[in-house]
């Protein structure tokens, strides 16, 4: 193990509520849950202001509404999320070129690879000098946490939060970690804790005690012998460089369970092509299609179909997903479905484009005969479609929306035809409440704002 604390693990604090804060002067300080509204829904994040009500991510919604019924509840924006974990990842990797992202909001770092720290001094000005660059570039606060391994630094952060730095000088591994529980360990979940309980272990210093052999006969050969040695504050893991990308998906879960065969079919193809955006957004194409659906009864199925070659094609990957649908039961009902591509590469195949394209000619030219040959009833599509009334635009809590008369706001809710609004931005006071009808011409959803003025410069070069 290294003789100086310079590896480096950041955690932003509480990610999703604090830039939900920046962005809404009005919930600055107040309780904020981010996560699935529905009944079904789960909190995403909890700011510091709700978790003295209790609330924490992973819990059911409705627990949290019942813990902190006047905090501010928001579905989560990810693509603002997104942006600000870009610019975190950029001031990362100007320290070091091994960066490694565990998720959007937390990361480890070598900072001797980097030559941005060799000794303890050194290592607590990178890291306090990130905390600060952090601040003057997104308005938020991160946790660094500083040891010689990737273990004990995350431990490190853990300590420091919120909005703080904790370094743990090497030689002193030992006695921090001995009292704490065998929870704090990497890999230590709540079945594995159960069984060390049950054996009497509930300290890193009894895990230590216990010895290799009784860890190995508890737990198993591999995660006996890890555990034995993370007691003993060994950590051999290196920082391992973003790696890369092994499948994209996208899934939903429904509030109420879906029946209708044919929805079920609408929803994996609405899915599929949603997968297919952030596909081609990240330049790549793949070759395995995957449906994951959860039934009623919480029983999961996985089916999956692979190509000839990698496509990034709609029309294909709906193809696909359609037919793995075919060999699924649904008729209890439906609670969740997901589309996955995975075997990505950057280019794709042109054959599947072809196939695709003659598919969608084929579908066009049965449709025009089907009019030639029935034209009282292409008539009568045409005139339902007219009449039909067009489908109630979705205001989701929490997210931007621009009025061309009072400008930038954000949704507070909606309900009954009306939509509520607070007009506010990251920089400005908080602002006035008001109300429209759902279907107001003049209100229309909108891209984030930077949380920091500076940053709408720094985007245009200035």
């Amino acid at each position: 193990m290294r003789t100086a604390p310079t590896i480096l693990h950041l955690d932003m604090d509480a990610f999703f509520a604090s830039a939900e804060q920046a962005a809404k002067p009005s919930l600055r300080g107040k309780a904020v849950v981010v996560g699935g509204l529905g009944p079904r829904g789960v909190v995403a994040t909890a700011s510091y202001e709700a978790r003295v009500f209790g609330v924490h991510s992973a819990m059911p919604m409705a627990q949290a509404r019942r813990l902190a019924p006047n905090a501010a509840y928001l579905v989560p924006r990810f693509t603002l999320y997104r942006e600000v974990s870009e610019q975190v990842m950029g001031l990362l990797g100007a320290l070091s070129p091994l960066v490694e992202p565990l998720s959007l909001d937390e990361a480890f770092v070598d900072l001797e690879a980097g030559a941005a720290a060799w000794d303890e001094a050194s290592a607590r000005l990178a890291g306090a000098k990130l905390r600060a660059d952090i601040r003057a570039v997104t308005g938020l606060t991160g946790s660094v946490g500083l040891a010689a391994s990737k273990m004990l630094a995350k431990i490190a952060s853990e300590q420091a939060k919120p909005d703080g730095l904790v370094v743990i000088e090497p030689g002193t591994e030992r006695a921090l970690l001995g009292p704490m529980s065998v929870r704090t360990l990497p890999g230590v979940g709540p079945a594995t804790g159960d069984h060390l309980r049950r054996a009497g272990i509930t300290t890193v210093d009894e895990i230590a005690e216990a010895g290799e052999d009784e860890l190995v006969r508890l737990v198993g050969k591999a995660h006996g012998h890890a555990l034995y040695a993370m007691a003993l504050a060994h950590d051999e893991r290196p920082v391992v460089a973003e790696r890369e990308t092994k499948s994209v998906s996208v899934e939903d879960t429904y509030d109420v369970d879906i029946h209708d065969r044919m929805r079920v079919g609408l929803e994996v193809q609405r899915l599929a092509d949603r997968c297919v955006r952030r596909l081609r957004d990240a330049g790549l194409s793949g070759r395995t299609i995957v449906l994951k659906v959860r039934r009623y009864d919480f029983s999961t199925l996985t089916r999956s179909e692979t190509l000839r070659g990698p496509t990034d094609d709609p029309g294909v990957v709906r193809e696909a997903a359609a037919r793995l649908l075919e060999a699924v039961d649904t008729t209890g009902g439906v609670r969740l479905l997901g589309v996955g591509v995975s075997g990505l590469a950057d280019y794709t195949q042109e054959d599947l484009f072809a196939q695709a394209q003659a598919q969608a000619l084929a579908e066009a030219a049965a449709g025009e005969s089907a009019g030639l040959e029935h034209p009282d009833e292409e008539g009568a599509e045409e005139v339902a479609a007219e009449q039909a009334p067009p489908a109630e635009r979705r205001w989701p809590a929490g997210h931007d929306v621009r009025h061309v008369e009072y400008g930038h706001g954000w949704v507070q809710g909606s309900g009954l035809g009306r939509v509520t609004v607070r007009f506010e931005t990251p920089y400005s006071e908080p602002g006035r409440v008001r109300t429209f009808r759902t279907d107001d011409v003049a209100l229309e959803l909108a891209d984030p704002l930077p949380l920091v003025r500076g940053a709408v410069c720094d985007r245009r070069g200035g």
